[in-house]
C-alpha cells in the first residue's frame, strides 16, 4: 500500500460522513475521490470569485 504524501486525519459528523458515503456511491467514487472532488469544486469557486491561490513551489 502507498504511503500518503500528506497523512491528514479528518475529523467529520458521523451523519455527515454517511451522508458522503451515500453521494459518493451515487457517483460512483470511492469517499476519498468525492471528498476530493468537492474541495476542489470549492478552490475553483473561490478562485473565480477572489483571484488564484498563490502556493509554494515546494510541496515534494
Amino acid at each position: 500500500m502507498a504511503k500518503q504524501a500528506n497523512p491528514y486525519p479528518l475529523r467529520i459528523d458521523k451523519i455527515i460522513l454517511e451522508k458522503l458515503k451515500h453521494i459518493a456511491k451515487e457517483n460512483g467514487r470511492s469517499l476519498n475521490k468525492e471528498i476530493e472532488f468537492i474541495l476542489k469544486n470549492i478552490i475553483s469557486n473561490y478562485e473565480k470569485e477572489n483571484g488564484d491561490i498563490p502556493i509554494s513551489q515546494d510541496l515534494s
